[in-house]
């Protein structure tokens, strides 16, 4: 579990998603002390039907049961051309795209969906019941870095203001209100009162479709019922949500990687166009001969915990 966690953050970390990345140790780390995550988790499958399986983290950090769904997810879609894995039970998701990389490695389409502790409200009200619930849709290309889509369903994430928070940095106004639901430039303040969604109504709509998909169907507990991970609180009862889906089961590959590089083509042909991915496959080959560099109030703290 902590190999696969430190795979991730670092993996976030190259492809500059800081607030997704090696900041998020200290709070980790913080939570298994405090026993809000079980450091002890054995995973399970809790249900298990054709191309349909659940995963049960235990209560433990999500990376090492989110590789576990996706693999069901690539093995499944292979046999039955589409494959729905969910995650119960489970913890702080991170970066949503990271774990569909396996996914476009075996030429399928992905989808990740996660829910997370409230962050937004639903529409006309001023509680948080959602959380920021990211979207993540990865498509393969032949020879070529795979499309990576991958967004919160908020104004910001809230990983980034988690990190104004920590450097005592103001946030801009209209990202986020306090828990009266003023409007608040506090980040601290933000990380205990709720985000704005994207697009108004249609981005709570979003948030809604994201929840039902991350805990109806795994039996997880919504975002309102989960406790920010921020302040002390609850155990978290994340759910995940993996879909892959087989090219060939369809119109087939060939007419697949056709479609997908006349679409790409015509995207390009307009100037000032960027491709969603192309910058974290940028960032992630300079973090492979550069290395990465941390905050040294982040490097002071990883080597406390370290002693």
């Amino acid at each position: 579990m902590a190999a696969a966690a430190a795979q991730a953050l670092v993996a976030a970390e190259m492809e500059g998603l800081a607030g997704h990345g090696v900041s998020r140790t200290p709070l980790y780390a913080q939570h298994l002390r405090e026993g809000r995550a079980n450091g002890h988790a054995e995973l399970r499958v809790a249900a298990d039907k054709g191309a349909a399986c659940l995963i049960d983290a235990g209560g433990g950090l999500a990376y090492e049961a989110a590789a576990r769904a996706v693999s069901e997810a690539v093995r499944r879609a292979l046999e039955y051309g589409v494959a729905f894995c969910g995650v119960t039970n489970s913890h702080h998701f991170g970066a949503a795209a990271y774990h569909l990389a396996p996914v476009a490695a075996a030429n399928l389409v992905g989808l990740a969906f996660t829910n997370s502790p409230a962050a937004i409200n639903a529409w006309g009200g001023t509680k948080a019941i959602f959380g920021t619930n990211p979207v993540a849709a990865i498509f393969p290309r032949s020879a070529k870095p795979p499309l990576i889509i991958d967004l919160s369903l908020t104004e910001v994430v809230r990983g980034k203001i988690m990190l104004y928070a920590a450097e005592g940095k103001p946030i801009p106004l209209g990202w986020a209100v306090d828990r009266e639901g003023k409007p608040t430039t506090d980040a601290k303040a933000a990380l205990t009162g709720s985000l704005f969604a994207i697009g108004g109504a249609k981005g709570a709509m979003l948030a809604l479709t994201v929840e039902l998909l991350s805990v109806a169907l795994t039996g997880a507990a919504f975002g309102y019922e989960n406790d920010s991970y921020f302040e002390p609180g609850n155990r978290p009862r994340i759910g995940h949500a993996i879909v892959a889906i087989d090219p060939a089961a369809l119109a087939g590959a060939d007419a697949y990687f056709e479609r997908v590089e006349t679409l790409i083509g015509a995207m390009l042909a307009d100037e000032g166009v960027r491709l969603p991915g192309d910058r974290r496959h940028a960032a992630r080959l300079d973090a492979l001969e550069r290395g990465i560099e941390i905050a040294d109030s982040l490097h002071r703290q990883l080597v406390a915990l370290a002693a």
